[in-house]
């Protein structure tokens, strides 16, 4: 065994470990839901992987996390509320593929822009997509400009049954202001980060060949030779039920293989088996192992959704049931194009997360179908009119995202996106642009970048349970324990006041010293604020956070009369506690 001690998140070094630490008095308690009383700590054993989780857990390592340094600062005299740190069991150890991002072909070559690499390499976000989104529809990663196959057409027809110009990307093209298929791999290679990638379904349903489903699965074949092992997760299709999406309508005078004009989740379901085939044949033949994930819907359709929507998951669920390697899902969590206010926003981290996990598993029983791990592999929020997917809710909200994917024991998550365009605000990127309006410079990190930074750092590797005292307070508390012995704690602050808490233990022996991080959005107390403020110092123009991020020192106090944090309006404060 090994002893347990509390962290609550902090700005330290984390040093990746798979060693254990000794308990230093040599004593356990006898069972896990021991609360410690006399100075001995038991540690739990870790739970079996849960189904939705997987495989994902492989990479899994122990974490390590030292103080490095800090700065003394007084903790508040008084508190209203605790938050009880419970580490006398595990809930899930900790997948980490669940910090990904997406790239896409419209950003840029990467591998030319050494501010967007060194801020990549310092967030490790571990997972990083590609091409993302609708244009994976159209994207032909072999081919260079202008140069599509015999049998894609020059036209294809929308939902509404107009024909219209297909807007074919290629993974040949190195333009500047594209991304090319080699350089997305030199970009992984140079900030120690991998991908997922999403391969062209739509051409299996646009694509005017014989049999044009075989077509499309070679294609995706050939994409899995070259890759030759270095991605591990691959998806078929993105969205493919949406109207939006290339392939969800065909011209069937042009189809020569009898498919139906409407694509169905049924549809899908069988066309997914001749692209894993083929795509797992060619690993075979190259000695590797590789993961396919099939698409289903997050939610109940609503009474108005399209026919298509109302039977895919269960279509797709009778045909993969037994053959897929993993289900991917996407979600923006608040309505679609609706001003949400900054509540509104938050709020939805944990309900929207609860329901998908609930409408997976109802969608899983009515079918008869095996869980099998999942990957959101799409999420942000569709708040827009008051910039808030720039602002600092969007960092708070990915915070408790993670906190509940985790809770939820999600396998894998991929924010969306590390780049887009401005539109007044309503930008899902995690780095600007540099588009005038914007008043940023080209790759300068949003606020979300710096929550997520600071999160990630002083995450652990194994989740526990954190509670707290009064269910009204609009605190939301996440816990985690590393493999040497700490336990870190995400505290997020809903409210528009300042709320100060005492953090109680089981099953765990606080040290001499507790560290913390505050991040707050300035002027964002009851609003939104495009700047983020971590321990005090911010961004020096309109909007971003430190420059100096990864020099930031942690507060530091004696825990001699007891942890107290102060959690100052809207804000995310990580602290960290010595273990005894």
């Amino acid at each position: 065994m090994k002893k347990i001690t509390i962290l609550v998140l902090l700005s330290m070094e984390i040093l990746l470990s798979a060693s254990c630490n000794k308990n230093g008095n040599g004593k356990y308690n006898e069972g896990p839901d021991s609360i410690d009383t006399t100075g001995s700590v038991f540690v739990p054993s870790d739970p079996p992987v849960a189904a939705s989780i997987g495989f994902f857990l492989s990479p899994w390592s122990g974490k390590t996390l030292k103080v490095s340094s800090f700065t003394e600062a007084a903790p508040p005299a008084t508190t209203k509320y605790t938050v009880t740190v419970d580490a006398s069991s595990i809930v899930t150890k900790i997948s980490p593929a669940l910090f990904g991002n997406n790239s896409n072909p419209y950003m840029s070559q990467m591998v030319n822009q050494p501010q967007l690499i060194t801020h990549l390499t310092n967030l490790h976000p571990g997972i990083i997509r590609f091409p993302g989104g609708n244009i994976s529809s159209v994207y032909f990663w072999n081919r260079q400009p202008g140069n599509a196959p015999a049998d894609a057409p020059a036209q294809v027809v929308n939902a509404d049954g107009n024909k219209v110009d297909p807007g074919y990307w290629y993974g040949g093209n190195t333009a500047d202001w594209t991304l090319s298929v080699d350089n997305y791999y030199s970009m992984l290679q140079q900030t120690g980060n991998e991908g997922i990638i999403t391969v062209n379904y739509g051409y299996a349903r646009y694509g005017t060949a014989a049999d044009p489903v075989a077509a499309a699965a070679h294609l995706a074949a050939d994409w899995v030779r070259y890759d030759n092992g270095r991605t591990k997760y691959w998806e078929i299709g993105n969205e493919s039920n949406g109207t939006w999406q290339t392939g969800y309508r065909i011209d069937v005078s042009q189809n020569k293989d009898g498919q139906s004009e409407f694509v169905s989740g049924d549809l899908y379901g069988r066309h997914y088996k001749v692209f894993a085939d083929s795509m797992r044949k060619a690993a075979a033949e190259k000695g590797k192992t590789i993961y396919i994930g099939a698409q289903l819907l997050e939610v109940e359709p609503a009474s108005w959704a399209t026919e298509t929507d109302k039977k895919w998951n269960s279509g797709v669920l009778q045909q993969v049931g037994g053959v897929t390697d993993f289900y991917i899902v996407h979600s923006y969590f608040t309505p679609y194009n609706t001003n949400s206010n900054p509540q509104e926003i938050l709020a939805s981290a944990a309900t929207v997360t609860k329901t998908i996990s609930s409408h997976l598993s109802s969608s899983f029983s009515a079918s008869g179908a095996t869980a099998k791990p999942v990957a959101l592999t799409e999420w942000n929020i569709f708040a827009v009119g008051s910039q808030q997917m720039v602002s600092q809710v969007a960092g708070m909200h990915a915070v408790m995202v993670w906190g509940e994917l985790i809770r939820n024991k999600f396998g894998m998550a991929s924010r969306w996106d590390l780049a887009n365009s401005w539109e007044n605000g309503n930008d899902h990127g995690l780095f600007s642009q540099g588009e005038s309006a914007s008043g940023e410079a080209r790759w300068a990190p949003r606020p979300a970048f710096y929550y997520q930074y600071f999160f990630r750092k002083f995450l652990g590797d194994r989740s526990i349970n954190a509670t707290v005292s009064d269910s009204n307070a609009n605190i939301n508390a996440y816990a985690s324990t590393f493999n040497s012995g700490e336990v870190g704690l995400t505290l997020v602050n809903r409210a528009s006041i300042t709320q100060n808490v005492t953090v109680a233990f089981k099953n765990f022996n606080p040290g001499a010293r507790y560290y913390w991080y505050v991040l707050t959005g300035g002027e964002g107390v009851t609003g939104f604020s495009r700047k983020v403020f971590v321990n005090g110092s911010g961004p020096t123009g309109i909007a971003g956070g430190p420059e100096n991020y990864t020099a930031l020192n942690p507060y530091g106090a004696s825990t001699s009369n007891g942890i107290k944090v102060s959690l100052p309006p809207m804000s995310v404060v990580n602290v960290a506690i010595e273990e005894k």
